[in-house]
């Protein structure tokens, strides 16, 4: 078999030359062995015509055998040349033939050099377009986090908004008064929850003497 890989023959053909050719060979041989299973049993039919005959079923196979491996290498001579034949006249696309999908080629020609050119350029598109993506998943992540900072700036201007309003309805209007205000607010929670557990320890000590 031809060791030439005519992959232009098979863009065309759709398979290799080689491929049909081994088909074409184990069909043959097939047909061939078929052939000589059909004489063996023909002779072997005719063997028994005669009750005096000496030749027994073993020596027909032998002789069979022998008789396939003679023709076998005849018909590999054969094929060869068959072969060499129809890959070169039959099979083969000359060299100045050009298919119809390959006709940019012709008409936009690139040695190897601007090819390799082609080719550097494009990993460099392909770097500047995986650095695009990641800074944009960056910017996106940032994006998602000052949304977050942004709502919670929201909550606290409600808060100081609040704040306001309960300032106003106490008639304090001034900022630092309204802190003053929350802050002595404070303190008298902090002294009325402090009279209230001073009272309920006094309360658990009573209960515990009676």
């Amino acid at each position: 078999m031809s060791v030439n890989p005519m992959a232009y023959e098979a863009q065309f053909f759709g398979f290799t030359p080689q491929t049909c050719m081994l088909r074409v060979y184990i069909a043959f041989q097939d047909y061939l062995f078929e052939m000589m299973l059909v004489v063996e049993s023909v002779i072997l039919k005719k063997l028994d015509g005669f009750p005096g005959c000496k030749i027994s079923p073993f020596q027909i196979r032998k002789s069979t055998e022998k008789f396939l491996l003679f023709m076998k290498e005849h018909f590999d001579r054969l094929f060869s040349k068959m072969e060499e034949v129809l890959l070169q006249l039959v099979l083969n696309i000359p060299k100045n033939v050009l298919l119809p999908e390959d006709k940019v080629h012709e008409e936009y020609p690139y040695s190897k050099e601007q090819f390799q050119a082609l080719q550097d350029e494009v990993r460099q598109l392909q770097q500047q377009y995986r650095a695009e993506a990641s800074a944009g998943q960056a910017l996106r992540a940032e994006l998602e986090e000052q949304k977050a900072v942004q709502a919670e700036l929201e909550k606290i201007l409600q808060w100081f908004d609040g704040l306001e309003n309960i300032c106003r309805e106490h008639g304090i209007s001034n900022f630092k008064e309204s802190f003053a205000f929350l802050t002595r607010n404070s303190k008298k929670l902090q002294d009325v929850l402090k009279d209230v557990e001073d009272k309920s320890r006094r309360i658990k000590k009573h209960d515990q003497l009676l």
